[in-house]
């Protein structure tokens, strides 16, 4: 490089002959002149050398023309392939393109108060919760596309209910809601191809609309994507959890930093590009929308309602009606007409009976007092119309009434023989 640019200074700027040039650099007359002829710097360049997987290179078209997105393990084994992967994923690398297209990806730049992308992230940390058991949980994590702000709390199921309520949870944090909230195709939101009936009702309530992307197309919502990757290597190790609450404790101290960082692409910090983003969100309704989750039954003998695999104890006395059951991420609430009959802490943990000792001394106060009334009413029936008792006969005094005998009569067949006869 720098014999070629003092070549040309000295030939152009200085004069100096080409014979001169080459044996005050001591280098070729041809090497001056190519130098000369050349309007760009010398570039090396090594000759492509051959590959073992070039003698394959028929047999692996033949298959990508047929099955495009073949993987590389397969295509080895469909050609007999003797090497190591390497060559071969180097090749489909090279010649794949030709069959599957190339599919570019556009810069997409938010307006302020336009988008939120939304997904659960499910962490591989088990997490303890009651009766000794460890469950892996989900993680509703929210992404602002303006101002890439990130929330994200951890919730009991993947239940409608109680991915609503996580929602509810964070955007009423922020204070306001976008025109637009982007899921994939969760199954309780979308999982049909059109946004379920409960995330409807929600969307509808906070005047906003809920966008289901394509199917298989985790691109279309790559910030909230970007953002579990995020979580899953800067949050997650190196932690303990003991409980969800102390995993949403952590993770709320952790998320305050991580909105305070610097985004490449924005070149500013999403803290200080939240203000511009909730001045164009829609402002939240006076009244929430219905979150949790939310059963009506008639109250059996059996009196437990049950709500994500676990049985909560009801006031027995309600038995028979109807009782609306209301189970938030913390609490369970049992109503009858409006009156409570039951409220419990949300158990997270699975096939959990959960008993009020006040029900369970209501349900064997009735029980006693069931029979008791029982034995009153028998002994009632039991007296003639003076008052005096009835007497009970015995089974064998209807015999003898009706001439019935019931003595049995001896088998000869079974009569023991005697010796001699």
């Amino acid at each position: 490089m720098e014999d070629w640019a003092e070549i040309r200074r000295l030939h152009r700027a200085e004069g100096v002959p080409i014979k001169e040039i080459a044996r005050r650099l001591g280098v070729a007359r041809n090497t001056v002149r190519a130098a000369l002829a050349s309007d760009r710097p010398p570039r090396y360049e090594r000759a492509r050398r051959g590959s073992v997987a070039d003698s394959y290179e028929p047999q692996v078209r033949a298959l990508l023309t047929q099955w495009p997105r073949m993987p590389c393990p397969v295509v080895a084994q469909r050609i007999d392939w003797p090497y190591s992967e390497g060559p071969l994923k180097k090749l489909l690398a090279r010649i794949r393109p030709e069959y599957v297209g190339i599919d570019p990806v556009d810069r997409v730049s938010y307006q302020p108060g336009q988008i939120t992308q939304c997904d659960l992230w499910f962490p591989e940390t088990r997490i303890p919760v009651a009766a000794g058991q460890d469950r892996v949980l989900p993680v509703l994590v929210m992404a602002l596309g303006f101002s890439r702000f990130l929330s994200a709390t951890m919730i009991p199921s993947r239940q409608a209910g109680d991915i609503l309520a996580g929602m509810w949870q964070l955007i009423s944090q922020v204070g306001r809601v976008t025109k637009t909230l982007v899921w994939d195709r969760e199954s309780a939101i979308g999982g049909t191809g059109r946004v379920s009936q409960p995330a409807a009702a929600f969307a509808g309530t906070l005047a906003t609309r809920i966008q289901l992307a394509p199917p298989r197309d985790p691109e279309f919502k790559g910030l909230v994507e970007r953002a579990n990757g995020y979580l899953e290597t800067s949050f997650l190790p190196g932690r303990a959890f003991r409980s969800p609450a102390e995993f949403n404790d952590q993770l709320g101290e952790w998320l305050a930093l991580a909105n305070m960082r610097t985004v490449r692409s924005l070149q500013a910090r999403p803290a200080d590009l939240l203000a511009a983003d909730v001045a164009a969100m829609t402002v939240l309704p006076p009244i929430a929308p219905l979150v949790g989750l939310r059963h009506r039954i008639r109250l059996g003998r059996d009196y437990y309602v049950r709500i994500d695999a676990c049985d909560y104890s009801v006031d027995p006395r309600v038995i028979g009606r109807f009782v609306d059951i209301v189970a938030t991420a913390t609490q369970v609430t049992v109503t009858c007409d409006g009156s409570p009959v039951a409220a419990h802490p949300r158990s997270w943990a699975k096939h959990v009976v959960i008993t009020d000792p006040g029900h369970a001394a209501v349900a064997a106060a009735m029980r006693q007092a069931l029979a008791h009334d029982r034995r009153a009413r028998e002994a009632a029936t039991r007296q003639h119309t003076d008052g005096h008792t009835v007497a009970l006969r015995a089974l064998p005094d209807y015999d003898a009434l009706f001439g019935v005998d019931f003595t049995p009569i001896p088998d000869p067949l079974s009569e023991p023989k005697v010796s001699g006869q």
